[in-house]
């Protein structure tokens, strides 16, 4: 979902940007990327794994087509929208129809501006109290603004909103063939049951965690949102399965690119409108 325009060697060059001396943000898995070999980029002020030692981009992409890997999203942008006006106010933004979205259900959806374009692409799911929005990092700092403009506009009218920003919690993508196997492992249940584009709480090793099945690579797979105290050893038991690698943004972007996936910045941006980028299904029926 965020924006890579160009590739040199399977690593992004316009978004991304090798590692230099400086102050930047580091996930939770940022040691662990390290162990494994990681060649650092800069992204969106986040140092993110590029490729590892024992495999370069186009061997993580094949890898992932064949088997299942595990990227770090957690520098991407977790909000979750609370209250009794959460529909309107959200439909105000996006255009989904998200009333009526089931308990469990999610959709990709685009903020859009005054003029039709778009703004972000983003996920958003149905959960029983709240809606929980998952957001590009290279717009993380807008999204969250625009988030909270409008939340305040609203609340001056009366209504009954609140933006929370979820800062507990690490995002992984467990991509590929492999990838429902090498979970269940984990949870101890049958995840053949849960539908593509549908999220729930599921206990990881233990610890419940927000599991969506969902990605951004072309393959089945799974989003995990996880404590983040737990997010190193929950993603290193899944490191135990043979089958399963790492991966970083260079296969990230070859596996969306191979799958006819747009990105913010890349393929779209505020002046591309929802039927210029071909994602006219993504406005709900009864907002047309």
């Amino acid at each position: 979902m965020a924006a890579i325009t160009r590739t040199l060697h399977g690593v992004p060059r316009t978004s991304v940007r090798l590692m230099s001396t400086g102050a930047t943000k580091r996930t939770a898995l940022y040691d662990l990327h390290a162990k494994h070999g990681a060649r650092f980029g800069l992204f969106a002020g986040w140092a993110m794994p590029l490729v590892y030692s024992d495999q370069g981009a186009l061997d993580s992409h094949l890898h992932t087509r064949k088997h299942a890997s595990i990227f770090d999203v957690s520098h991407m942008l977790q909000t979750r929208i609370v209250g009794a006006d959460r529909h309107r106010f959200l439909e105000h933004l996006v255009v989904a129809d998200l009333k009526e979205l089931p308990v469990g259900g999610s959709t990709l959806s685009l903020f859009t501006n005054d003029k039709g374009g778009i703004e972000d692409d983003t996920i958003i799911t149905q959960q029983q109290d709240s809606l929980y929005v998952v957001s590009n990092a290279g717009c993380a700092d807008k999204d969250f603004a625009h988030l909270n403009k409008h939340a305040k506009i609203f609340q001056d009218q009366g209504a009954d909103v609140e933006v929370r920003k979820i800062e507990d919690h690490s995002l992984i993508a467990l991509q590929g063939p492999s990838a429902q196997k090498a979970l269940e492992q984990l949870a101890g249940i049958d995840l053949a049951q849960m539908a593509f584009m549908t999220g729930q709480t599921v206990d990881i090793a233990g610890v419940p965690c927000h599991v969506a099945r969902s990605g951004y690579t072309g393959e089945d797979g799974f989003e995990l949102s996880i404590p983040t105290g737990e997010v190193v050893g929950i993603t290193a038991r899944l490191l135990e399965n043979p089958e399963v690698k790492l991966a970083g943004l260079g296969a990230r972007d070859s596996l969306r690119l191979e799958a006819g996936l747009c990105l913010y910045g890349s393929d779209i941006d505020a002046t591309t409108t929802p039927m210029e980028a071909n994602l006219v299904w993504t406005i709900g029926k009864r907002r047309r």
